[in-house]
């Protein structure tokens, strides 16, 4: 039995094997609008056997002590200090502009 969240969620922990049978799979193809070839529904149904085996491998494992992670590595961004500079000056930021108006960038119309 797990317990989650604060009002102490119980769920209970299935012990059987997960798996997906080839009618699931070609429902879910239908769905998406992919059509699977008789070769192509063997090998994607092998390989979500082989998904759900170690998704089933990996919740046997006791991770209770283990603190929640968004990263496998310890990282951070790296940011620097947010210091108020002098901008660019409108006329040196529109040198180039193929079109404009007064200290502004124009451009064509694309909504009618």
């Amino acid at each position: 039995m797990l317990t989650f969240g604060k009002k102490g969620v119980k769920i209970k922990k299935l012990e059987r094997k997960m798996s997906i049978d080839k009618e699931t799979i070609k429902h879910v193809a239908h769905l998406a609008r992919i059509e699977l070839q008789p070769i192509e529904l063997e090998k994607l149904s092998a390989q979500l056997h082989d998904i759900l085996g170690f998704i089933d491998k990996l919740s046997s494992l006791d991770v209770s002590q283990v603190a929640p992670t968004s990263h496998i590595l310890p990282i951070s961004n790296v940011l620097r200090d947010d210091k108020p500079q002098v901008s660019l000056a409108p006329e040196k930021a529109l040198e180039n502009a193929p079109s404009k108006k007064g200290n502004f960038f124009s451009v064509p119309k694309i909504i009618e």
